[in-house]
This record gives C-alpha cells, structure tokens and sequence, in this order.
C-alpha cells in the first residue's frame, strides 16, 4: 500500500459511515443500559446471601481445543466500557421503561409481574451515585499476550448496597470475548503468515511489505450486525492493515483514539462489474480495470468463467504490457489478480505457476530459491481463507518453490463469524463474596467436567519470577481421586508457559499485579490507544515494531 493510496482512503474513511458504530443497535438498547441483559439477571438480586455487601467476578479464557493456541490477546473491553458504561446510564425515565417492560415480561401472558425487577436498587444508584455505576474494573492492558487459563480482568462493586450489581454485568462484559477472539486468530494467522514468509526468503518487513496487507478483512457483509463488523474488525486491526470493514476504521477511531484510517485498501472488482461485459467481453472488462485505475494498487476477480484463460491469455499475454507499464520512474502500480473458486491450495499454486511463466523474464529468485513475480503483479486468495487454510496453501507453495511474498488472503466470515464464546471457552465467574464484613471464597467444580473449575477468591495476575515465598503446596492442583477436595488444592495458577501466575484467595501481591484500574464509579481510568496496543501484540517481524513473539 503506497502512501499516496493511503491518504485516499484516509479521506473516504471521515467521508463514509461516521454513523456506523452509533447505528449499531436500535436507539432504545444504545440508551437503555438496564435492557441489555439475560433476563434472569433481573432476579438474581433476591439470591445472594444475607448481609452480602461485596461480589468480586472475575473473567477468563479456560483453554482452547485447536493445537497450539494456548494465548489470547486482550482486546476490546474498552469499547464496551466507553460505549455502555460511562457517566450516568441510570435514569429515571429507564427505570421506568425497564420496570415496565421487565413486569410485562415476568407475566402470565395476561396479568403482569413487578415483583422480580428491582426498582429501589436502581432508584438507589441514581439517588446516591447520580446515576452513575458503582463497580470497580481491573484488566490487563489492552494488546497484552496472556496464556490461557489466566485471569484478565476482574469486577467488584463499591458500594455494599449494590452488591447485585457486579454479575449483573456480565451479560454485557462477557462480549469482550468476540473482539478477543477475533484479534487472537487473527494474530495466529500474522504468525503462520510471517513462518512462510521468513522460510521462502522474504527480507522486507516494513510497511508497506511483510505482512502487513497480507490478511485482508473481507467480513462486513458476513457478520451478525454492524456492531459486530465495528468491534471484530477493529479486532483485526490490531494486527494487520488491510480492510474493506469501514466501520472497523470508525471503531478504531472512536474508542482506540485513532488519529488517521486504521486500514488500507484499493479499488477493485467484483463478479458484477466483471460478468456485465459478458463472456467475449471478460478481457476488455479486465483491460478497463488497467485503463481505469492506471496508477497504485488494483485487484480484479479472474475466475468469473475461465481463471486459466485469464491468467494466461488475458493477463499474461494480451493485457501484459499494460500490467508492466504500472511501473516506471515516476510511478508504481501493481495488479491483483484474484481468483474465487475451487481448491484454494491447488487453485493458488496453478495460478502462480501460470503468472511466473508469462513473466518469466521479470521473475527473481528469494535467498531462499523461492520464485518471486515481479512487483507489478501479484496474487490474493479470497475464498475459503482461514486460520487452517493459509498454512495449507503456504505450505504446497513452499514445495513447489514458490514465495510466500507473492500471495495475500481476503478472509470475511472466518475471520469474524466462524467463532464463538468457547473457542476460548471464555467464563465470568464469582470467586469471591464479602457478608457481614466476612470474606469468603467462591468457586464451582462440576464432578462432571473438570474443564469448568473456577478460581477462588480475590485475584492477582503476577510474573511467575516476581512471585517468590511460596512451597509447592501453595502449587494449585485440581480436584482428582488423589485429590479429593473440591475447588482442588492450592492458590497459585501457573500458566502453561510458567511466566505468570494467577494467585488466588487473596494471597496476591497488590504491588505485583499486572492488572490496571480501568473503571470506577462511572469513570475511565485507562483509555489504550491503538497504536500503543498494536505494538504490544506485535510479533517477531510484524510490521508495528513491538513484538517479539
């Protein structure tokens, strides 16, 4: 991507959809904090035990089934915090909407049911903290790389009366988990992206090279909702730069305090623009994109009915000169050529295999003997692009002696739908209650799946060499037939790596904890900007300079 094409995409981003995260949601769920709930929630106040003053939560991964990934970045708790929580968000005209929506709810169908929504405690909220939330919200920083099993951010209220309001949260919280997600498969794949690249010779890793357009979101139209589209493809951002997810851009900038576009991208065609010319016209429609866009970056979609054709009558022999001629003295161009159908890895290959022999005489060889088009054309695959895909085609690339640097990926529905809450099996669990002035530990461990034991008690996230002191009883062990004792034995969770260690039962050093104040009483207390979380979840060669990975 070329500066020149970024400062017009630049300009389209503050032109288009500046409505894009405030249309999110219906104008009644954006205003009506006390609605965005489970509905048992709303009843849940009546169950704790009395003289309950304090409920500590805490939130985490519990693990992932695909081999290897065994970190997260945290990513995105931000955003629901500035976008849902600051400031008053506790009216009286929501209390009164939610009291009568929840009595209709809570009904028989023909006799309503006030009794389960609990007007006083939020009568009480904007009575004494003038409407404002009286929890307080600890994290690890935004872009930290955490092994899984770890806590990363905990909640507690800070006013004894509104000891029901901590886990009332976490229907909304919990959601911290798309963002999460979108941005850890998304860094998996930099990662895979970058393994092929360094093993096929690749030696430029600044932007505009390496891997920094080299996963391109193509999700808009394939996720649940604009929300969705604006958080999981900010998500993506925190790794890659390229994006036809405009609402990502506006996310990034609205909540991360991003100065300038978050993402790049270029003109290019669809199957419309390309099947109106008709079969005999495939080429003209082809030399019209050249023509078009004559400077910069340009992809066009090739398989509408021949991709064989296309790549060796079309591009490598009719339009050929035009596609060379992007380059001079004065200028650079490169053409895309993408194809949308068929077995991605074979597809690829036979693609590249084409487009390396009518450019034979442009073509170089990486340090590595892998073959290398010229930079004037180039490849991106869009179809059937996901995390298990890319190293698939980079892969039988590599074999054949191709370079990795001659391919990109477009991903849209893997990349922000195919996902769920328990891809990382994320959780928010109680583990900690305060009655009476009395701390108690809390915790669940089901005899029917050990997967789902939580932690105890008040929580700190420590490096494993700072946290000195302890024998290996104080070591957690998990509930077993050696091991009888329910909620298991020990305090210290040590992560699978052994840098960090969530220590439990309050046993932690406060001065030691990784965690920060986010929020407290209606206030921010950290706002991460993106580049600085870019940074952080950067890898080895990545193209934000922060990782190391």
């Amino acid at each position: 991507m070329d500066r020149e094409h970024h400062s017009a995409f630049r300009t389209l981003a503050e032109m288009c959809l500046l409505c894009a995260c405030a249309c999110a949601l219906p104008l009644s769920m954006q205003n009506m904090f006390l609605l965005a709930q489970d509905s048992y929630k709303v009843s849940h106040w009546k169950q704790y035990p009395p003289g309950t003053q304090y409920v500590y939560s805490y939130f985490e991964s519990r693990g992932c089934d695909n081999a290897g990934w065994n970190e997260v970045v945290f990513f995105g708790l931000q955003y629901f915090v500035k976008r849902y929580l600051l400031g008053q968000v506790v009216t009286k005209e929501k209390i009164d909407e939610a009291a009568e929506i929840y009595s209709q709810h809570f009904g028989d169908g023909v006799n309503d049911n006030p009794s389960m929504f609990y007007r006083e405690g939020w009568e009480y909220i904007l009575k004494e903290h003038s409407g404002r939330l009286p929890v307080h919200i600890r994290a690890v920083p935004e872009g930290m790389i955490v092994p899984t099993k770890t806590v990363l951010f905990t909640l507690v209220n800070t006013d004894p009366k509104c000891f029901w309001l901590t886990n009332f949260l976490e229907t909304l919280l919990v959601q911290v988990w798309y963002p999460m997600t979108v941005a850890t498969q998304s860094r998996f794949q930099k990662m895979s992206i970058a393994k092929y690249m360094e093993e096929t010779g690749n030696e430029d890793w600044a932007v505009p090279a390496g891997t920094s357009f080299k996963l391109h979101d193509f999700g808009f139209r394939g996720v649940s909702s604009v929300e969705s589209a604006a958080i999981g493809g900010c998500a993506h951002l925190i790794n890659f730069l390229g994006t036809d997810t405009v609402a990502a851009m506006i996310c990034a900038r609205d909540y991360y305090g991003s100065k300038k576009a978050a993402g790049g991208s270029i003109p290019a065609s669809e199957h419309s623009t390309i099947t109106s010319w008709g079969v005999e016209g495939e080429c003209d429609a082809m030399r019209n994109m050249l023509e078009s866009y004559p400077e910069g970056l340009v992809a066009c979609v090739s398989d509408s009915f021949d991709i064989w054709r296309a790549c060796k009558d079309y591009w490598g022999d009719k339009l050929k000169d035009l596609i060379k001629g992007r380059i001079t003295d004065t200028k650079f161009g490169r053409l895309v050529v993408r194809p949308d159908s068929g077995d991605p890895a074979e597809t690829c290959c036979s693609i590249l295999k084409i487009l390396l022999e009518q450019f034979k005489e442009d073509v170089t060889t990486t340090k590595t003997g892998h073959k290398l088009l010229p930079p004037y054309i180039r490849v991106i695959q869009g179809d059937g692009v996901d995390w298990e895909s890319i190293p698939k085609i980079l892969e039988k690339l590599k074999k054949e002696g191709i370079a990795a640097e001659n391919i990109g990926f477009g991903s849209g529905g893997a990349l922000l739908q195919k996902l769920n809450r328990d891809t990382f099996k994320c959780a928010f669990k109680c583990s900690d209650i305060i009655i009476n002035g009395e701390s108690r530990d809390v915790f669940k461990d089901p005899i029917t799946d050990k997967g789902k034991a939580s932690k105890k008690g008040r929580l700190t996230l420590q490096l494993a060499h700072e946290t000195t002191g302890f024998s290996d009883a104080d070591k957690y062990k998990p509930r077993s037939d050696a091991n009888p004792v329910p909620g298991g034995t020990g305090f210290l969770h040590y992560s699978t790596d052994g840098k960090y260690v969530t220590v439990a039962s309050g046993k932690g050093d406060p001065a030691k904890d990784i965690l920060q104040d986010v929020f407290k009483d209606g206030v921010l207390l950290s706002d991460y900007k993106l580049d600085d979380i870019r940074a952080k979840a950067d890898i080895k060669n990545g193209p934000f300079g922060g990782g190391t990975a």
